[in-house]
């Protein structure tokens, strides 16, 4: 079995993690130990300062003019519960594209069970959603939201956003992101786009540790928060959640080595982020351009030199997807993610649902040779 572990799992979690933010994680266990807003001891204002800064940071990253409107939460899962569950009544109709991840179908199924209507738009082969055609679902009933992924963990697939807005809001719907994919990858900026939720992973594109990611909500959105608890400051003597944000989404002691992470790893990205977005498109490119030419590989998604994110799944004709991955790990040492990614709308969308596919997810510390490697061993395997 080799040495070296040649990662293509970003689109699960970016390993390794840039230095900046393991020295962050790790100063905020050696200085940051007291609980933020619960104390006025020289340590707790410290530790509240790492988090405002985090806050505001994040919000420059990400084009949010108040930092407040930007809630910390345990991932992107954790968002798109709040945001689907806090917005969504019994009798509202809502409308979603067939590409979403588990993180959006399951909290609508459970909505669905409770009286919501939820009606699923197909996109087309390559997993695009076409705008005229969820306009036209928009459009025929009154709509509450209409909910879309950034960016598809499966085919790589940028969505159409800013047209998806604009549907939304000329019938009077709210629209609501998954950024999972899209945070870090794309340059975001959430007012410009006029999203009025956004949730995002702070452990993938973002470059952040595992455990925490963050809640974007318009100025006008009033979702109801899903968990209450203290939140320090001074509005302990309430008998329910304050309504001040960030406060009324954040009960509980925050995730400090966290969020101090995530803040170091957006200063990264707002200082290399555009290179580094610009790194993984020439290594996604030559990632694809290399594995049309591997026998019997079907590469889904956009073809070559469409616009994706760097994210790129394929099937074998003949071979099982775990079958490769598995020998891509043992014999090569290639991290790779085989089966249905979490998102089986996505699998059935594509016609993959019984087969799955191999995800190869690249990202920060890859290299070229890295990639030639990916693409000799997949050669190999699949002769």
């Amino acid at each position: 079995m080799p040495d070296r572990i040649v990662y293509l799992d970003h689109a699960a979690s970016s390993w390794p993690k840039p230095q900046e933010i393991v020295a962050a994680v790790a100063e905020s266990f050696d200085v940051y130990g007291g609980n933020p807003g619960r104390g006025a001891y020289a340590m707790a204002l410290a530790t509240a300062r790492v988090i405002f800064n985090a806050r505001r940071d994040l919000a420059k990253l990400l084009g949010v003019s108040d930092s407040r409107n930007l809630a910390f939460v345990p991932g992107c899962t954790a968002g798109c519960n709040l945001m689907l569950k806090g917005l969504l009544k019994p009798g509202d109709r809502v409308v979603v594209s067939s590409m979403e991840h588990n993180a959006i179908a399951r909290p609508l199924n459970f909505l669905a069970e409770a009286q919501v209507e939820v009606e699923v738009v197909r996109a087309d082969p390559t997993g695009l959603v076409d705008p005229d055609v969820m306009e036209a679902a928009v459009r025929s009933k009154p709509t509450k939201a209409v909910v879309c992924q950034h960016a598809s963990n499966v085919t790589g697939t940028i969505q159409p956003i800013a047209d998806l807005t604009d549907i939304a809001h000329a019938n009077g719907a709210l629209l609501l992101v998954d950024g999972a994919q899209a945070a870090g990858h794309l340059p975001v900026d959430l007012e410009t786009l006029g999203v009025d939720a956004w949730s995002a992973s702070g452990h993938k594109g973002l470059l952040g540790p595992q455990g925490v990611g963050l809640l974007y909500l318009a100025p006008h959105v009033d979702a109801e928060e899903l968990v209450e608890g203290g939140t320090g400051g001074g509005a302990s003597e309430l008998p329910h959640q304050p309504k001040t944000r960030p406060d009324r989404y954040e009960a509980g002691t925050p995730n400090t080595p966290g969020i101090a992470g995530l803040g170091a790893a957006a200063r990264l990205l707002l200082e290399r982020g555009e290179a580094q977005r610009a790194e993984e498109a020439l290594l996604i490119r030559r990632l694809h351009e290399g594995l049309l030419d591997v026998p019997g590989l079907r590469v889904l998604g956009p073809e070559l030199g469409e616009p994706r994110i760097p994210v790129l799944s394929a099937v074998h004709e003949r071979l099982p997807a775990d079958e490769i991955a598995f020998t891509l790990d043992r014999r090569f040492g290639i991290a790779v993610r085989a089966g249905l990614h979490c998102a089986p709308w996505a699998h059935q969308t594509l016609g993959t649902l019984e087969s799955g596919a191999v995800r190869f997810g690249v990202g920060y510390g890859l290299t070229d040779a890295d990639i030639d490697l990916v693409v000799a061993a997949m050669q190999e395997t699949c002769r």
